[in-house]
């Protein structure tokens, strides 16, 4: 528990990726709970024809959907796409656009960014972005289950 909130906090760690881009894709969330002697638990799934990005926001909607009661979450992403998006204001203004970009066009992945967007308000999400396939061993851990489930549609 947080001695502020008294909510239990949760480090996850997640990877999503397609390949080719659009293709085959898979994501991963690593959950882990430092109130509970860090016990980690992962998850992962795949779509048959889906988007890199859209691999990166399901890993997030995912494991934030696994947390039973609302949380302080360190949510860590290799995706700038996706922590941007919260931190430097894109949705708030692609919201005040009635879901359009700065250019006028339809956000892309509207019905994810919205199902994320419900899913953060319940908790206390602090968005971390890291480094993809360097030295962080969550992250390589993430980008190895993203690789297993896209397997799991290739065999």
């Amino acid at each position: 528990m947080t001695p502020c909130t008294g909510k239990p906090r949760v480090i996850i760690y997640t990877d999503g990726g397609a390949s080719p881009n659009p293709g085959a894709g898979g994501w991963a969330a690593i959950l882990i709970s430092p109130t509970h002697e860090n016990h980690e638990r992962e998850i992962y799934g795949s779509e048959p024809h889906t988007t890199n990005n859209r691999m990166e926001l399901t890993a997030a909607i995912m494991a934030l959907r696994t947390l039973k009661f609302p949380c302080v979450v360190e949510l860590h992403t290799d995706s700038q796409y996706l922590k941007k998006a919260f931190d430097a204001g894109w949705l708030t203004k692609w919201r005040k656009n009635d879901w359009k970009t700065a250019d006028k066009k339809p956000v892309l992945n509207r019905d994810l960014w919205e199902e994320l967007l419900t899913l953060s308000q319940r908790h206390d999400v602090t968005w971390s972005w890291i480094k993809g396939h360097a030295f962080d061993a969550y992250n390589n851990r993430c980008d190895a289950l993203v690789q297993k489930a896209k397997l799991g549609i290739n065999q």
